[in-house]
């Protein structure tokens, strides 16, 4: 019995067991892809795994550890190794603060599968393989994740990001580590004066790049495509899924992007606190250096003689909490230009690329409770001189209305600013752009109050809700079977569309008026009324550019 069967036992009902059993169907013969596989540094071994159909490499490294004279330095091919390596483990984490996820039921929708568990080292770059492939011949499509967790935080090993399940869908799933926080993106005038290019930060991009340059010498003998290379992530991944696509470093190793809740319009404010923020680097070493001053750090020989675990213990940096202290930084080589500079110039890369939100991203709840004179105020403050058209297009006389109002606003402007944001990126090929909107709670008692809320589809496309603790239904099974197959569709070909899904239109063909809602009812639905696109697309243009 798997170990995914008795987790189902544990946690799930007789029927949706049934379910879980039917979907893992096709996966009933006995793996039968060469367990050990030859890369450019040595020999690995695999293992079949959970899933039988599928075989797993875990803790496979990409770089060298960043450690001693390598910390602070842009990743390096790692040493080649004799005898065969035994991949069958996750890696540690990149150093962070982990929490356990136990908390008070209801207090956070973030249930143990969406934490980090176990140990950190700087010793973490290292990727993790699934392939249903039988030979390495088969050149499947391919997905490489990066996780979220505002450059904070996140692993490979968290077990919503468990991509066994996705790789069902007859896709190479790829998930990687890369450094975080002062580990991953620490600036300074010393470390720029070391570095042949004269930058410093942006060492976890940087990892990110390295990985899918593993990729593409590599997955071939996992019986990947490297000509069919998708990447994808979610939050702060969504977010570096966006930085690698503008960034020269990484041009040819990847043939299409998804980007999951961090997409936004360049002039969207809530850009500036989200997932895609970024500091110039300039203000990132004034800041960085600022607070490690006061945290009695003064220069770099003091913190380069400090443990992981010292660094670790270091204050937690002041407010505001975006744009991160340590987090992707404008350095005129990784990444040289702005979005809005960038897609001004039509220097994006022109690729199929699919974005989307969760419908409680950007400040929108399930239920939202304010008052009429609240909401005034909220939308003077917010808008300025543009807040009388805001109020004549989502009006309210009582607290209920203003109430709905508010809700009605946020959740279309978390739609909204998707549409414009593909409006100039798309400006090569709108064709190959589509847009998405997902609004399905997780189950459990607290659905009502969490909703759809950010990283909740996570789960539905790596097809990993055994992993978590909710009680899944049928419906659930189903709609990740739809995510995981729209995601591989489009890894496959460049547009999710297929046989036996709802009918997906691309931007162009929807004319930037709709997006596709996935979850309860998946189909195309209004982004919102002709005017409200309108408003925001002016509000958004008026506002300073990213």
């Amino acid at each position: 019995m798997t170990e995914k069967f008795c987790s189902a036992v544990r946690h799930r009902s007789v029927a949706t067991l049934v379910v879980f059993c039917a979907s893992l169907s096709v996966a009933l013969h006995a793996a039968n892809f060469p367990q050990i596989v030859k890369t450019d540094a040595g020999e690995m071994s695999g293992v079949p795994g959970t899933i039988s159909s599928v075989m797993s490499f875990k803790g496979i490294p990409f770089a060298a550890p960043p450690v001693g004279n390598l910390r602070w330095k842009p990743p390096v091919p790692p040493a080649k190794w004799n005898g065969v390596l035994k991949a069958d483990h996750f890696s540690a984490s990149c150093p962070q603060r982990v929490s356990e996820g136990r908390q008070a039921p209801g207090s956070s929708p973030y249930t143990a599968e969406f934490h980090v568990h176990g140990t950190v080292s700087e010793d973490c770059l290292y990727l993790n393989v699934w392939t249903p492939a039988k030979n390495p011949a088969e050149k499947l499509p391919v997905l490489v994740f990066f996780y979220g967790g505002a450059f904070t935080s996140g692993s490979t090993s968290v077990p919503a990001y468990d991509a066994e399940g996705l790789a069902t869908k007859n896709v190479v799933t790829v998930t990687i580590n890369y450094r975080l926080g002062l580990l991953g993106f620490l600036t300074s005038p010393e470390l720029d004066a070391e570095s042949p290019n004269h930058v410093s930060g942006n060492y976890g991009t940087q990892d990110q790049i390295e990985a899918l340059k593993w990729v593409a010498r590599n997955i071939a003998a996992f019986g990947g495509d490297p000509g069919r290379v998708t990447i994808f992530g979610q939050s702060a991944g969504g977010g570096s899924v966006h930085f690698v696509s503008i960034s020269p470093l990484a041009r040819g190793l990847f043939a299409r992007a998804i980007s999951e809740s961090a997409t936004m319009d360049p002039g969207d404010p809530l850009l500036w606190q989200g997932a895609m923020s970024y500091r110039k680097l300039s203000v990132a070493e004034k800041d960085q250096w600022d607070y490690l001053h006061k945290a009695g750090i003064d220069a770099m020989a003091k913190l380069r003689n400090m443990t992981a675990d010292q660094i670790l213990a270091l204050p937690p940096t002041p407010p505001p909490a975006y744009p991160p202290f340590f987090c992707p930084v404008l350095d005129g080589y990784v990444f040289p230009q702005t979005f809005a500079e960038t897609y001004a110039q039509h220097k994006q890369t022109n690729i199929p690329f699919m974005v989307g939100t969760a419908a409680e991203d950007l400040g929108g709840v399930p239920v939202l409770k304010t008052t009429l004179s609240e909401y005034t105020k909220w939308a003077q403050d917010k808008f300025g001189p543009m807040a009388d058209e805001f109020l004549k297009l989502y009006p309210a006389t009582t607290d209920e209305e203003a109430s709905l109002a508010k809700n009605l606003a946020l959740h279309d402007q978390n739609r909204i600013t998707k549409v414009t944001w593909a409006e100039k990126y798309s400006k090569g090929d709108p064709s190959n752009i589509f847009v998405y909107f997902w609004n399905h709670p997780l189950p459990g008692p607290y659905a009502e109050k969490f909703g759809a809320f950010h990283t909740s589809e996570v789960p539905y496309v790596m097809k990993s809700l055994s992993n978590g603790e909710h009680p899944y239904t049928e419906n659930d099974w189903k709609i990740a079977d739809m995510m995981g197959q729209y995601w591989a569709n489009f890894a496959a070909t460049g547009d999710p569309n297929g046989k036996g899904l709802p009918e997906w239109p691309a931007f162009a063909s929807a004319k930037g008026k709709s997006t596709m809602q996935l979850g309860d009812n998946s189909g195309p639905i209004p982004a919102a009324t002709d005017a409200r696109i309108d408003f925001f697309r002016r509000w958004f243009a008026s506002r300073p550019q990213m």
